[in-house]
């Protein structure tokens, strides 16, 4: 057997501070990298095009950064149960090392791959943990159990040592890190699948827009350097105005670990200790507290994979939703009559990416105004989303439709009062709701605008009234508690 090492990226992108990479490198100099273009996830039909396209330059920046260290990043396009087997078998590899996942589709495939390998002897590392701070068997209560309630969660997380980045491959042009395959072993990787890495138009995949990050490990760095010298010290204040570039925007890069959650995490430790004000302090907690958020979900999609097939609350199970498909279509299109709702589905629709503050905006009123199945919705965001995520999306979902883990069941929306309060002067509605750009603030804020003038602009009148359909929710709701012998509880 060689003392070849292959290194399976996932949720990884990138050879900078990779736990798995770093353990393979430690085992030996010769890692090849590889990457499987997985059908099972490309064929279905949640997969966005921008997101896809992301993914792939994302893949073409990890590729220079392999051949600058000295070795490659290999391609194939098949099924990873056989593929991965198969590629190391035929190059004789040592061991295949890869990064744990927490979705229910990744850990059945990493189980069957574990198979696949031990029927052909190749030892296999699975069990490095790089997309998440705390491994999910790290945080539970005191009886064991995984938190369902954010809130003792984070006491919990917080209070727990963060890991440090881990030293990987300091790659430049002058300096080799790596030894790669020979000319021989590449024309066997080639005759065990490996391909050229393919344009995202060639797996059927077309965004003709720009993307609201750049793809690869340096734009991601980048990006976290610029939020914490721009907006890190106002986050707090700013992080709910759509209109004001006050979030990372790091979601996309996150989603496919073109940056670590531990770099992340040690930006706002390097920010705390260069504040000078409580304010600041503040705010760099505050942001802290929305990656604890985001594993929050990640444990509790690892440790209830239920979640991904509907809701964690029982009131919500067998919820009478009403499910008008051409209600469905207008909020899809941005065509609710509703002008905050609006122009954040139109954001989405044409550059792939919303504000947070409009994601609950719009996800509150698809299920409490239109009283449609959050899953149709949660489906919609992934087909649009360049930084859609399984346990971040159905995390979000179920918390605005409150059908998930959550102390306070029940959020219901005004649209008038959140576009009041997070967009008072209309700019963001303005932007991406290009009919209602004349109108005056109070009308454009507030969506009392007259039949005759929504006419006269050409923009839809409301589709259904707010407190009508707030009124039939609640009804809706307090019959699915009596049937359980529960106590209705509205916020």
């Amino acid at each position: 057997m060689s003392d070849l090492i292959l290194f399976w990226h996932r949720r990884d992108l990138r050879v900078s501070d990779n736990t798995g990479l770093a353990a393979g490198r430690e085992r030996s100099a010769k890692v090849v990298g590889v990457f499987c273009l997985d059908p099972n996830i490309l064929e279905r039909d949640d997969v966005a095009s921008v997101r896809v396209t992301y993914m792939i330059g994302c893949l073409q920046s990890l590729q220079q950064r392999y051949t600058q260290a000295g070795s490659q990043l290999l391609i194939l396009h098949a099924n990873p149960i056989q593929a991965i087997p198969k590629l190391a078998a035929a190059l004789n590899a040592q061991a295949v090392f890869w990064n744990w996942d927490v979705e229910p589709y990744s850990q059945e495939r990493d189980r069957a791959v574990i198979e696949a390998l031990t029927e052909k002897g190749i030892q296999f590392i699975e069990k490095n943990w790089d997309q998440i701070l705390h491994a999910p068997e790290e945080i539970r209560t005191g009886s064991n159990n995984p938190y369902t309630v954010y809130t003792p969660f984070w006491k919990n997380w917080i209070s727990k040592p963060k890991p440090t980045p881990v030293e990987t491959l300091h790659v430049t042009s002058l300096q080799k890190n790596l030894e790669g395959l020979t000319a021989a072993e590449q024309e066997i990787a080639g005759q065990a699948g490996a391909i050229e890495l393919p344009q995202a138009k060639d797996l059927g995949f077309h965004w003709q827009g720009e993307l609201v990050i750049a793809p690869g490990e340096t734009a991601a760095q980048e990006k976290l350097e610029e939020f914490c010298y721009r907006a890190i010290a106002e986050y707090k204040e700013q992080r709910n105005f759509p209109a004001v570039n006050g979030t990372s925007q790091l979601s996309a890069a996150l989603k496919f670990g073109v940056i670590s959650i531990r770099t992340v995490w040690q930006a706002t430790i390097d920010a705390l200790q260069n504040s000078r004000s409580e304010e600041t302090d503040t705010s760099i907690r505050t942001w802290q507290q929305e990656i604890a958020w985001r594993e929050f979900y990640q444990h509790a999609m690892y440790n209830f994979p239920e979640l991904a097939e509907g809701a964690f609350r029982d009131a919500f199970k067998n919820f009478p939703w009403e499910n008008n498909s051409e209600h469905f279509q207008a909020w899809c299109e941005g065509k609710t009559g509703y002008p905050i709702v609006d122009a954040a589905m139109r954001q989405m629709n044409e550059i792939g990416w919303m504000h947070n503050r409009c994601r609950m905006i719009v996800a509150n009123f698809l299920t409490k105004d239109l009283l449609i199945n959050p899953q149709l919705g949660e489906k919609y965001f992934m087909q649009k989303l360049i930084d859609g995520d399984l346990s971040a999306n159905n995390g979000g979902w179920q918390w605005s439709a409150s059908s998930g883990m959550d102390p306070k069941p029940v959020r219901i929306f005004n649209p008038a009062s959140q576009a009041q309060k997070f967009d008072p002067e209309g700019e963001y509605i303005r932007t991406w709701v290009s009919e209602l750009r004349s109108l005056d603030t109070e009308y454009l804020v507030t969506g009392k605008i007259s039949p005759l003038e929504c006419h006269a602009l050409g923009y839809p009148e409301p589709i259904v009234e707010h407190k009508q359909q707030q009124r039939q929710f609640k009804e809706r709701y307090q019959q699915q508690k009596a049937v359980r012998g529960e106590v209705p509880e509205l916020g």
